[in-house]
């Protein structure tokens, strides 16, 4: 008998070229099984990074009717997933609707999307920082790389590679601020190796995921590697397991991009990945 489908709701914004977001939650989620819902924040016609002249619309004023819609239909909701939020107003409205969904066996899990290589992105400043520090202090579990981790917490940041007590001090004060469990991306111990650090508060442990560093930046890996994490906890794999999964698939969709030749603002191949995911998620 099969299990009962797990459901996902994911609010991201859509980009509609360029592989990020909902383009890429949305499929990553469906292939490994979970029923995905989306509450889509703003539509653009290609995202930020490397591309001019893009269109924007915000759909902020969207979200709130959109979920009370749905309590209207008693939705019953595994995990909600959050990543780039445009607005302090948005962060406001991320609160109400956990308080909405919120039970005591769902996941609320956090992408605080802010910036990368010491610095926030252009839109955002440090009292967005404080402010997204606050949306995670209402999740299960929150998954920022370390230039987020140092901007919610107001610590200096180092450039890598880095000490291990640095990323373990990082982990265990991001749990301070609520999230039982702290995936942080973009560790490295080493030059040649970028990897993951996975803390879980209740049993105080730190497991690492490392894989052989490919050069370049390429548009997109976090929300691979954020979608790719989720869907192997609503698979029941273990946090630690997950995350294997997730460096497994993302290392793997930037190599594919790279031994294309692809233009990388168009994001990475992960499509042509599925089949070795879903393996590797024990379903097939």
């Amino acid at each position: 008998m099969l299990k009962k489908q797990k459901r996902v709701v994911a609010i991201h914004d859509i980009s509609c070229v360029g592989k990020c977001s909902l383009t890429v939650a949305l499929p990553i989620l469906s292939a490994a099984g979970a029923e995905t819902s989306i509450i889509p924040t703003a539509v653009l016609s290609t995202h930020t990074g490397g591309f001019t002249g893009y269109t924007y619309h915000d759909l902020t004023d969207e979200i709130i009717p959109i979920t009370n819609h749905w309590k209207t239909l008693d939705l019953e909701v595994d995990a909600i997933y959050t990543g780039f939020l445009g607005s302090y107003e948005q962060i406001d409205i991320m609160k109400k609707v956990f308080d909405m969904f919120k039970t005591k066996d769902n996941l609320i899990y956090v992408d605080p999307v802010m910036g990368d290589n010491g610095s926030l992105y252009t839109i955002f400043d440090k009292e967005f920082a404080k402010g997204m520090a606050s949306l995670c202090a209402k999740a299960d579990m929150i998954i920022p790389n370390i230039t987020e981790a140092c901007f919610m917490l107001d610590e200096i940041y180092q450039e890598p590679p880095y000490e291990q007590s640095y990323v373990e001090n990082l982990l265990k004060k991001l749990a301070e601020l609520g999230p039982k469990k702290v995936v942080l991306t973009g560790v490295a111990f080493v030059e040649d190796e970028l990897g993951t650090a996975v803390y879980d508060s209740e049993t105080n442990t730190v497991d690492y995921v490392f894989a052989k560093r490919i050069d370049g930046y390429y548009h997109g890996t976090g929300d691979v590697f954020g979608s790719a994490m989720l869907a192997g906890l609503v698979n029941d794999c273990s946090l630690k397991r997950s995350a294997e999964i997730a460096v497994n698939y993302t290392v793997n969709s930037i190599q594919r991009t790279k031994d294309a030749g692809t233009d990388v603002k168009y994001g990475v191949d992960f499509e042509r990945g599925i089949p070795a995911f879903i393996k590797d998620l024990g379903l097939s």
